[in-house]
């Protein structure tokens, strides 16, 4: 095995694949191992993205900004709600998501007329009341907060029919903050029985979380700041119109403030510029590239895979995480001091891992020779 170039005089066993001298046999095991874990390398354009952003950042080019995770998705928030209120704005999952989140009342088609609104609003309050004659305390509150919900400010513009503008904002923080709440929960299910038996007390923490209530708090948020402005808006026009999405969706984005995500606003603003790709090609503005997913996925595999080797401290650290269960831990046994050279910091998180090589497969005498009886 040659030296790779003038700049390391070294070769590939001497700096990536340390712990065999073979590339074959290396090869394999590693192969093996990535089938184990996984049947494909996932690496969508939004890791590359932020990959490429935490490079600019650690070589001074780009600056950062406070709280920029915020105003992205506040960008992306209002482009996606635009699109939500237009005519064929979005479509499949996109639309689906938002319309559970939001509900369809936001929609400007909403099949709902005001009088088969009233007409099933007051057929449903009399089923209620012949159920509700043998009924005692629960009934009758029921009874109260429905007449207080249906008895208040509404515009004519606004379609939620059975509940005035305020209180079908409070429903609507109630609704999403139970469901972001109970997302949480589910998530931590797992890890809480998992020491179950050791640590009961853990369990107490699957409810009393202060991620469940962050997650809660941003989703509840999201929809009522959403829900209000829209209603503020038809209010002070006197109008429903599509562009009263843009300023309700960048305000709503605001509630990330309780629940800050890099990673959620990097992947919907991909999603959005996915969106817009598409929208362009059925408009006839802009030109379709055949295979372009296949390209994009093979630049993204590339920037991550260089940062992986080159600058760890620069990738996420949960994709690093999964490369090394890829990789049964093989990707954190390179060599990367004859690397520093390049000036990236390659060897910052290894600086105590001096790899055992072979002296009769190496061209430079190695610190830590493997030593035969």
């Amino acid at each position: 095995m040659a030296a790779l170039s003038k700049s390391i005089p070294h070769s590939c066993y001497e700096i990536g694949h340390t712990w065999h001298p073979s590339c074959g046999v290396s090869f394999l095991q590693i192969t093996r191992g990535a089938l184990e874990e996984s049947l494909r390398i996932y690496i969508p354009l939004y890791l590359a993205t932020e990959t490429l952003f935490r490079m600019g950042v650690a070589r001074g080019t780009i600056t950062t900004l406070k709280n920029g995770e915020v105003l992205l998705f506040c960008i992306t928030a209002a482009m996606y709600m635009f699109f939500f209120r237009c005519k064929d704005g979005l479509k499949g999952f996109s639309f689906s998501a938002l319309r559970f989140i939001v509900g369809k009342e936001e929609i400007p088609t909403h099949s709902y007329s005001p009088e088969t609104a009233y007409a099933k609003v007051e057929q449903k309050t009399e089923e209620q009341e012949e159920k509700a004659r043998g009924r005692n305390i629960i009934a009758l509150v029921r009874k109260l907060v429905d007449s207080i919900c249906k008895h208040g400010p509404r515009h004519r513009c606004c379609k939620h029919y059975e509940d005035n503008c305020i209180s079908y904002c409070i429903k609507g923080f109630i609704r999403m903050f139970s469901v972001g709440y109970l997302i949480q929960c589910c998530l931590r299910i797992p890890s809480a029985f998992r020491h179950l038996f050791t640590q009961p007390s853990r369990l107490l923490s699957l409810f009393y979380n202060k991620e469940n209530f962050q997650l809660g708090a941003f989703l509840g948020s999201f929809v009522s700041i959403y829900k209000g402005t829209s209603c503020f808006l038809r209010w002070v026009r006197n109008l429903d119109d599509e562009l009263h999405a843009i300023i309700a969706g960048f305000l709503a984005g605001v509630s990330m403030m309780f629940y800050k995500s890099t990673t959620i606003s990097m992947y919907l603003a991909s999603k959005l510029v996915e969106t817009l790709y598409f929208k362009g090609i059925e408009a006839g503005k802009v030109p379709y590239f055949p295979h372009a997913d296949t390209v994009i996925y093979s630049i993204s595999t590339a920037i991550c895979f260089q940062a992986a080797v080159m600058e760890v401290q620069n990738l996420r650290p949960s994709y690093w995480k999964f490369l090394l269960r890829l990789t049964k831990g093989r990707f954190a046994v390179m060599n990367r001091k004859v690397l520093d050279v390049f000036g990236t910091g390659a060897s910052k998180h290894f600086q105590d891992f001096i790899p055992r090589l072979d002296p009769r497969y190496t061209t430079v005498t190695p610190e830590l020779p493997i030593e035969f009886s």
